[in-house]
């Protein structure tokens, strides 16, 4: 009979596998010549289309400077460029140039085939049942966490008064 699995020990599961799929997707980006940073702009900009540089840092979650530095060194290889948007003058807009779209595209693929033989040692079951079981762990760990900083947010403001 197997002995149940504690939660520290599935959290620490989960936190070797995610450290270590990590590095080889990491190392599977760096085989495509981009760093991390300029290949997630590519990306965001191939699957969303056209965006602003925000638009772009709230998708692929990186600091401000971070993501103007990535679309000025993309923008000098001439992958994107910087359009007027239509909605408001005041912002602008990135955009795939043909070779930013072919590089992205080409990077992408590698990529993705790279993730596809790593996980091909699961089976569509296994898959499904994993994504499902860390969607709904995820969801439930983001709520505990809105209802704690609520409470301290709220605890904080009463000690002000």
């Amino acid at each position: 009979m197997k002995k149940s699995i504690t939660a520290p020990r599935l959290w620490l599961v989960i936190a070797k596998s995610y450290r270590v799929l990590s590095l080889v997707a990491e190392r599977s980006i760096a085989n495509t010549g981009l760093c991390l940073t300029d290949f997630a702009a590519l990306e965001a900009l191939l699957h969303k289309g056209p965006l602003t540089i925000s638009e772009i840092q709230d998708k692929v979650r990186l600091a401000s400077g971070s993501m103007t530095a990535a679309v000025d060194r993309l923008e000098k290889r001439g992958l994107v460029v910087r359009k007027s948007s239509p909605r408001d003058r005041r912002e602008r807009v990135v955009e795939l140039t043909a070779e930013g779209k072919r590089l992205a595209t080409s990077c992408f693929e590698r990529h993705a085939k790279d993730l596809e033989a790593l996980m091909s040692a699961l089976s569509d079951r296994e898959k499904k049942q994993i994504y499902g079981s860390l969607k709904k762990l995820g969801l439930l760990a983001a709520e505990k966490l809105e209802k704690q900083q609520a409470k301290f947010k709220s605890s904080k403001e009463r000690a002000t008064k």
